[in-house]
């Protein structure tokens, strides 16, 4: 069951969503009940004219289409020019908690809609989202998710549609060295150049203390007509939702503007306890203070090391604070598992997956031309990056594949590092 906003105490909080109840059924076995007559299948299935995708229930949405599903998802924008929210991740995985701890405060679930081709069925791709009542007669505003479940190209062109088509867009930016993160926010800054971009207020969450980001989110809107705020350091969930909600309701108070204001999640009283102890009176006239930012932490003295964290992933996060790494992964080469990663994208699944593909293909590269079988070692240069690719010693089957900026990194410098590294992984006990 996902925890409310108000219980994260961490980015790591759980993001599944609520399992509706066993006996939730039971409720359409009322007696009684007034028949009603709809005037049409659209007013049975509870479709507003203004809805993206026709509801099937139970929080699920679905969306025929003739074209890529990016392309139809901008053609609806487009038509019904709906005011939203669209939450994009930059080198952390948080958005889907945030849509998680929201639809909990509301009591309801995460929906998802289903973009399927015509004719076939085949789901193209599947968004999640939480619908904000926002008063009587008013229509609910959607909060998006651009971490869609999607193969990667149709994944970048549905963040891309919906970033460009949101009233406000915000970005979560985690906890990324200086060097990376600039290469980080590029995919974004290419989006902010390219035609088609209806945006005009992107709003910057900082998952981490660097301040780093400030002068990066200036440069982003520099010279595009857009924008940028940065906020100071998100550390929970709570805090996060604060600044959403208190810049949407920013955009409400131009005279111009119709949009309304975002509800203010407040947490919910815990239940009274029903065993026989005895219990004490709540005190009268208590009113539940509304969200404020937390304040930042002073520290204390150095951060401890994880004692919990194994070889493999300390080994991966020493190699993701090398100079110029973009982003780095260790995988198992016969399953492209995930063992560890660091940095930004490309994302773990992206790096295990080509990854395995050049490690196989060079082995039987070599087997081919009869130059043996041991594991390749491989660096590769590409117009902007180098791709360093190499088994990992006292770990049969693990792989490193790593991506570095090649206007910062030296991949001689890095391959030497990298061997200085590998001695923390030391033969395991048998």
């Amino acid at each position: 069951m996902a925890k409310s906003i108000h219980e994260m105490s961490s980015w790591n909080a759980s993001v599944q969503t609520s399992r509706p109840p066993d006996d939730e059924w039971q409720s359409t076995r009322a007696v009684g009940a007034a028949t009603q007559i709809m005037g049409d299948q659209e007013a049975y299935l509870g479709n507003a004219p203004r809805d993206i995708g026709r509801h099937l229930g139970n929080g699920q949405w679905e969306l025929f289409v003739v074209c890529d599903a990016n392309e139809a998802l901008q053609q609806q924008f487009e038509h019904l020019a709906p005011e939203f929210i669209a939450i994009h991740d930059v080198g952390a995985a948080s958005s889907r908690r945030l849509l998680g701890g929201v639809a909990s405060a509301l009591g309801a679930n995460v929906q998802r809609l289903t973009i399927r081709r015509q004719g076939h069925g085949v789901a193209l791709a599947t968004l999640e989202f939480v619908e904000l009542q926002v008063g009587a007669g008013k229509p609910a505003v959607r909060l998006y998710t651009t971490e869609t479940d999607a193969d990667t190209q149709v994944r970048e062109a549905l963040a891309r549609v919906l970033l460009a088509h949101s009233r406000l867009g915000v970005v979560m930016v985690g906890d990324l060295p200086p060097h990376a993160m600039s290469s980080a926010l590029a995919p974004l800054r290419e989006m902010l150049n390219r035609p088609g971009w209806h945006n005009r207020q992107l709003l910057m969450l900082p998952l981490s203390t660097s301040g780093t980001l400030a002068g990066l989110a200036t440069q982003l809107g520099a010279g595009t007509g857009i924008t940028v705020r940065t906020t100071p350091h998100v550390a929970r969930p709570a805090d996060a939702w604060t600044f959403i909600s208190g810049a949407w309701n920013r955009l409400g108070e131009s005279a111009a503007s119709t949009i309304a204001a975002l509800p203010e999640f407040k947490p919910r009283p815990r239940p009274a306890p029903t065993t026989g102890a005895p219990t004490v009176a709540a005190a009268p006239n208590v009113v539940p203070l509304p969200m404020q930012p937390m304040p930042e932490v002073p520290k204390a003295g150095p951060r401890l090391a994880n004692t919990a964290e194994t070889p493999v992933a300390h080994f991966v996060r020493q190699c993701g604070e090398i100079k110029g790494m973009v982003s780095c992964c260790v995988f198992e080469a016969s399953t492209q598992k995930t063992i560890a990663h660091a940095g930004a994208r490309p994302g773990p699944a992206a790096l295990a997956s080509q990854g395995a593909s050049l490690f196989a293909a060079m082995l039987d590269a070599a087997k081919a031309l009869g130059l043996g079988h041991a594991p390749p070692d491989a660096a590769l240069t590409l117009a902007a990056h180098h791709i360093v690719l190499r088994a990992l010693p006292h770990r049969p089957g693990l792989v490193l594949h790593a991506v570095l900026d090649r206007n910062v990194a030296n991949v001689t410098l890095v391959q030497r590092q990298l061997q200085r590294l590998e001695e923390l992984l030391e033969p395991p006990i048998a």
